[in-house]
């Protein structure tokens, strides 16, 4: 009761100041979002924006996609939008070029890029070309996307990374995204680009969910293409991958900063246009470079990397050969310690990044 009458004695402003301190105040938790959703939510901005965009592929209708990214979609757009087809790559893929050189915007998915091999010539030889066989008149607006690289347990025909074989293919554009953000902003890029782009995604990370900043929910959230950003600053060594080994070179960052090793890691996030130039500016900054990536050695997307790093300005600036990491010169075993074997793992980051600084 004394208590009572004390509060009551006391000037207003100091009462409700006494009463505000009561209250803890926490920042608000950040949104989630699986790269899966991310993808679901950039192709359904896309199909809402503009009539011309259209979903087909094998289930990815009424049965939501062979992973769920199509999820929804068929219910809001219906048959005419969102179409189920064939087991036939090769004749869905030729239907999606020539609905994209009639002026609609398609997006192929491929259950698998695996798959993707039955449907090569028009991806290459129709898609790709034709802008420049037209002498600049005929746009392809096209998108081919779906799961790429090593998933787990299935073996040599549906375990291949295929960045190198896009990347290498003048007329293409290709995006490999690692994390939500990029998916998003990437896939709605590669909706709106006039010419055909291969979006690679990776089976293992779909169901992964990262912080989803405030403006990569707008519907107006675009990724340029050609474009990577700097994951990690750092000082000592650059290390440049894209996808799924993205996060292991973050791990691999985080192990080593208790050891007074500062990595500056690179999410590519485009392999072709590649964005050199963010490479270079990091390898001229700490003299060191290491490459990662889940396909095979040669002529890989390291490899390239290299290469143009060698032909470049940042060469005189490198202190030590510059080191790829890379997935196992061998088709993809089903054994899981094989398979473990066979892809680049966090140790194997691990120990390049000390070879490379001789530590």
């Amino acid at each position: 009761m004394a208590a009572v009458s004390g509060l009551v004695r006391r000037p207003l402003q100091q009462v409700s100041g006494l009463l505000r301190r009561r209250f803890h105040r926490t920042t608000p938790a950040a949104l989630q979002m699986t790269v899966r959703d991310a993808i679901n939510q950039g192709m359904d901005e896309e199909l809402e924006r503009d009539e011309k965009v259209f979903l087909l592929g094998e289930e990815v209708a009424q049965y939501d996609g062979a992973y769920k990214v199509s999820r929804g979609l068929w219910k809001k757009y219906g048959d005419k939008r969102i179409i189920d087809t064939p087991i036939s790559e090769m004749g869905f893929a030729g239907i999606a070029v020539g609905a994209a050189m009639a002026g609609l915007r398609p997006i192929c998915e491929f259950m698998t890029f695996n798959f993707s091999m039955q449907a090569i010539d028009q991806v290459i030889n129709s898609a790709a070309k034709t802008y420049y066989m037209s002498g600049g008149l005929q746009c392809v607006p096209i998108v081919f996307r779906g799961p790429n690289g090593a998933s787990a347990g299935v073996a040599a025909q549906h375990s291949q990374c295929f960045a190198a074989w896009y990347g290498h293919c003048p007329g293409l554009k290709v995006v490999s995204p690692w994390n939500s953000e990029d998916a998003k902003g990437l896939i709605k890029s590669a909706i709106r680009d006039n010419n055909p782009v291969v979006v690679l995604e990776n089976e293992l990370m779909y169901g992964v969910p990262f912080e989803f900043p405030t403006e990569a929910q707008s519907k107006d959230f675009l990724i340029p293409i050609g474009k990577a950003k700097v994951e990690r600053q750092g000082t000592h060594i650059t290390v440049v991958s894209h996808s799924r080994p993205v996060g292991h070179c973050l791990e691999a960052a985080t192990v080593l900063s208790k050891e007074g090793i500062e990595c500056e890691v690179i999410n590519m996030r485009t392999i072709r246009p590649m964005d050199i130039d963010t490479i270079e500016a990091s390898v001229m900054k700490t003299n060191h470079l290491i490459t990662v990536e889940g396909g095979w050695p040669q002529f890989g997307v390291g490899a390239e990397i290299c290469a143009r790093i060698m032909e470049g300005p940042a060469f005189n600036f490198l202190d030590a050969p510059a080191v790829r990491v890379t997935g196992a010169d061998v088709p993809m075993p089903y054994a899981k310690i094989l398979e473990d074997n066979s892809v680049p793992q966090v140790k194997d980051i691990i120990f390049a990044i000390k070879k490379t600084l001789n530590i």
